[in-house]
């Protein structure tokens, strides 16, 4: 499968013939200003919470693509008011199949609300089955004892975890997190957005290295295969 990396929290991967956007954040984040978004295509958009830096571009791609909504079932009906495709709501501990494997809902601790501030539900992440690999995508979370569940039932291929700490983990959580999921590659997210959550990359990296694991810290716009 192949990834491309939008900033923030936003990637694209391409499985299976589809391609699937987690967390769009594209358009008002500066540092992915060389990102055309309306030359991005979807077929699926999901979204682990409704804060404005996961969803801003929900909307106007899930217009102009026709991408199906996966997401809780507060924030799917609210897109579904606008008119996108939201045909999965789903809630934690919820799987469906859809057409490049099984997605799962999986616990976060974070809060939720929606760009107008209406109820977002609860926060969530994500444990995807596709090409005969798993991966957890977490979406924004604390360091959460849940976690430990997904290491037990699931064999993971890696982890899209957040390390920008102040409004979610930092590496120093995050690295414990990846022991408990079992994931030794982590695809690092949520950092250097804003002044809140920037990090020091190479000391983040020497942090990873330390604790035996691998920490891609991918550049906007870059693709890798998986």
């Amino acid at each position: 499968m192949n990834v491309t990396y939008y900033g923030h929290s936003s990637f694209l991967f391409e499985i299976e013939g589809s391609k699937v956007l987690f967390d769009p954040f594209i358009s008002p984040n500066p540092l992915a200003s060389a990102i055309d978004v309306a030359k991005i295509e979807a077929d699926y958009l999901l979204l682990s919470h409704g804060h404005g830096d996961h969803v801003a571009d929900a909307e106007a791609i899930g217009q102009r693509t026709g991408a199906e909504v996966v997401a809780i079932a507060e924030i799917a009906g609210w897109f579904g008011n606008k008119g996108l495709k939201a045909a999965y709501p789903m809630n934690i501990g919820g799987k469906v199949k859809l057409p490049f494997g099984t997605v799962k809902m999986v616990a976060a601790a974070h809060s939720s609300s929606l760009p107008d501030g209406s109820y977002g539900g609860i926060a969530a992440g994500f444990v995807v089955e596709a090409e005969g690999k798993t991966f957890y995508f977490a979406g924004d979370t604390a360091l959460t004892y849940d976690m430990k569940l997904i290491g037990e039932q699931y064999k993971l291929d890696f982890a899209l975890l957040p390390i920008g700490d102040n409004y979610t983990m930092g590496i120093d959580d995050a690295l414990i997190a990846a022991d408990w999921v079992g994931a030794s590659k982590i695809i690092g997210m949520h950092y250097d957005t804003f002044p809140a959550i920037a990090i020091d990359q190479e000391a983040t990296k020497e942090k990873a290295q330390l604790a035996g694991k691998e920490l891609v810290l991918l550049t906007i716009g870059e693709t890798i295969s998986l």
